[in-house]
């Protein structure tokens, strides 16, 4: 039973650089499979209203995505699990942590800007975990690239060979419609609905009328797709599955063009859930009893009820709410009661979930990102990595009686990874050090503080950019060195941490104690 439903799932997240148009795709995407009835728009402009899979209030301020989210639809008989990521680099923890529950990617590349830096970070994770990785060049109702020079381009950076799959007619910003290879005695032509809310109307001309409709156009176009067919750029699947090709689409997702034929790729082209790796060595095939991964934790997404909902990944066998499973990382059982499904903001409760699937268990206060939960036999998936932090800053409660609150929401924010939070004798648990990959990280925080937890704070800026693992020892030298560094303690693993200004002044200190231990940690830009 495990099996045969995990045959019908595909779990995918969509990866771009920002303002690339990915949470435009994920809603057009959620339109073509008629799990919404009205496209919705970043900036909510034109009348439309904004993305279901943007809710918090900075994301709809900002017209950005800053937290991950999960949206679950059927499709031609498979059920699709899309994982929206956040697209600003100052988020790539989060990104991380969701690649690592999926199966495949969609990734989203500007046809006027090409390959951008947050696209090649994306790009090399997805490498890292083997995830195989679908092509949709967006905006080409827009002026742009050429589309070979595109081609090239992911080829020449990624070492990945381009196999378009749809071939643009007319060149960006003069986009005619498109060519499915598969079919290509024919041209799709779109046209766009009022404001771009519902599916665009698509035509399917043949190849007689549109070459004389659209004459140079078309010649243009079989002419690129001939040349590309004799340099072997032809889809493979077991090429695309090994990482080695990717499938290219293109379209625009705000006017709803070529957003069928990528949701249809997905059913067929991106794999299935299939065996997970073990830390200790070893798989979890799907057919085994039930175990999930924890990858992402989330608080006050219903702000009324101030719930905190532990979003899992169903890896193997089969989960059925009120079932009793072990948290690996302690050994003890854990009841899942209080099970849903989500779509944005929304959701629902879900009695049972297949491999693949998404589970948010609601009020899991013990649980903790990269944590695994099984059932009758044991499994634990490898733990989830922490960047290193480049940005610190004080936190301080503007109102001293809001202490307790601002203790609450601190530790909250800490365990969803929204900052890492570091602490010393110093400084004491009532001045936390708030760390970060990138700026922006301290504005969600001090939002959510202020508008979630009633805490307002102040936030005071430290001099510090690179933080490098250390020991007991290490910390007793830095607080003896020349240098001005710091020594705080990770509240999440009770890590040690040296911070310094710049590498320079870490390099004065090894080599003022030697055998003092520093280690790097895992970059955001590695």
């Amino acid at each position: 039973m495990a099996a045969h439903e995990a045959a019908r799932r595909r779990t995918f997240a969509v990866i771009s650089h920002p303002d690339a148009g990915k949470s435009t795709l994920t809603e057009a995407l959620a339109l073509h499979a008629h799990a919404i009835t009205r496209a919705g728009a970043v900036h909510g402009k034109a009348g439309r209203r904004r993305v279901a899979s943007d809710w918090m209030e900075i994301e709809k301020a900002r017209g950005i995505s800053v937290t991950s989210a999960v949206l679950q639809f059927a499709h031609r008989g498979c059920v699709l699990n899309l994982l929206d990521t956040p697209g600003h680099a100052d988020f790539s923890e989060d990104t991380y942590r969701v690649l690592a529950a999926v199966d495949c990617a969609v990734m989203l590349i500007d046809a006027a800007k090409g390959l951008e830096e947050q696209t090649r970070k994306l790009f090399d994770v997805c490498r890292h975990r083997r995830i195989p990785v679908i092509t949709f060049i967006n905006k080409w109702d827009r002026p742009g690239r050429e589309a070979l020079r595109l081609l090239d381009e992911i080829e020449r950076e990624f070492r990945l060979r381009p196999t378009p799959v749809t071939w643009p007619v007319g060149d960006a910003g003069n986009l005619r419609g498109l060519i499915d290879v598969r079919t290509p005695g024919r041209m799709l032509r779109y046209t766009r609905t009022p404001g771009g809310v519902h599916e665009a109307v698509e035509e399917a001309i043949p190849a007689g009328r549109t070459a004389a409709e659209e004459g140079a156009d078309w010649e243009q176009a079989v002419e690129e797709l001939e040349l590309l067919r004799a340099a072997g750029a032809t889809h493979d699947q077991k090429m695309f599955l090994a990482g080695r090709t990717t499938p290219v689409f293109f379209g625009a997702a705000v006017s709803n063009i070529g957003v069928r034929l990528l949701l249809d790729a997905v059913v067929d082209l991106a794999p299935p859930p299939g065996p997970r790796e073990l830390a200790g060595g070893g798989t979890r095939p799907v057919d085994e009893p039930f175990a999930g991964l924890v990858f992402k934790v989330q608080a006050n997404m219903n702000r009324w009820h101030h719930d905190r909902i532990a979003f899992i990944r169903v890896c193997s066998g089969i989960f059925e709410r009120g079932m009793t499973v072990t948290r690996a990382a302690t050994g003890k059982p854990f009841a899942t009661k209080y099970a849903h499904s989500v779509f944005g903001q929304d959701r629902s409760t879900v009695d049972i979930a297949y491999p693949g699937d998404v589970v948010g268990l609601v009020n899991a206060g013990a649980l903790r990102v990269g944590d695994t939960l099984y059932a009758d036999q044991a499994a634990v998936f490898p733990p989830m990595p922490t960047f290193a932090p480049e940005h610190f800053a004080v936190a301080r409660p503007v109102d001293a009686s809001r202490s307790k609150q601002f203790r609450r929401g601190i530790a909250q924010l800490d365990e969803e990874g929204v900052v890492q939070v570091l602490v010393s004798d110093l400084r004491g648990g009532h001045a936390p050090v708030l760390a970060a990959v990138g700026p922006l990280q301290f504005e969600v925080a001090a939002a959510r503080m202020a508008g979630e937890f009633s805490a307002p704070v102040r936030l005071e800026p430290l001099p510090y950019r690179l933080a490098l693992a250390t020991d007991t020892a290490g910390a007793e030298a830095l607080g003896r060195s020349r240098i001005r560094g710091e020594a705080l303690t990770r509240v999440r693993d009770k890590a040690r941490l040296a911070l310094f200004r710049d590498r320079w002044q870490a390099d004065f200190f090894q080599r003022e104690f030697p055998d003092t231990r520093l280690d790097h940690l895992i970059a955001a830009h590695d």
